[in-house]
């Protein structure tokens, strides 16, 4: 018996949901930890939520600056979705799109330098995720894990 429970939650939250069939979780725990080094009390919450079937998301909830009309409402975002985005972030990446939202004036420091704008930075993800994506077809093969009994998650692979 599951029981459903409502407690406060500090914002900002990031909710990193991951697969247990492919082992994610230190995965998962280790973008959490980067994200806390980085941020410190800025983040209010990490939450490490266990899933199936080759799930690995990140979720940000947040409250935007209030801007002139506007009520103090929570906002949800997904910036990154592995199936969507054909891999998991980098984690420098992963920092950039959490400071974009909670704070967009902090410099990361060597994250942020070679003199390339943000934009710049995007279109560069997206390009190298195509290249990718584009050498994982030519190459055909799959790196599929296995669960302990040997079976394979079907929506993992």
């Amino acid at each position: 018996m599951t029981s459903t429970q409502s407690a406060p939650v500090a914002l900002p939250r990031v909710a990193i949901t991951y697969c247990t069939q492919c082992r994610w979780m230190l995965r998962a725990a280790y973008f959490g930890q980067e994200l806390l080094s980085t941020f410190g009390l800025q983040i209010g919450e990490i939450a490490l939520i266990p899933a199936t079937g080759g799930l690995f998301t990140v979720e940000l909830t947040y409250m935007p600056p209030k801007e002139e009309g506007q009520t103090g409402e929570a906002k949800k975002v997904l910036l990154w979705d592995r199936k969507t985005e054909g891999g998991f972030p980098e984690t420098k990446v992963l920092k950039q799109l959490v400071r974009d939202h909670i704070d967009p004036s902090r410099d990361l420091g060597h994250s942020d330098k070679h003199g390339k704008k943000k934009e710049d930075k995007a279109e560069d993800t997206k390009q190298e995720s195509d290249a990718k994506q584009e050498q994982g077809q030519a190459s055909g093969s799959v790196d599929v894990r296995r669960n302990p009994d040997g079976t394979v998650c079907e929506d993992c692979k």
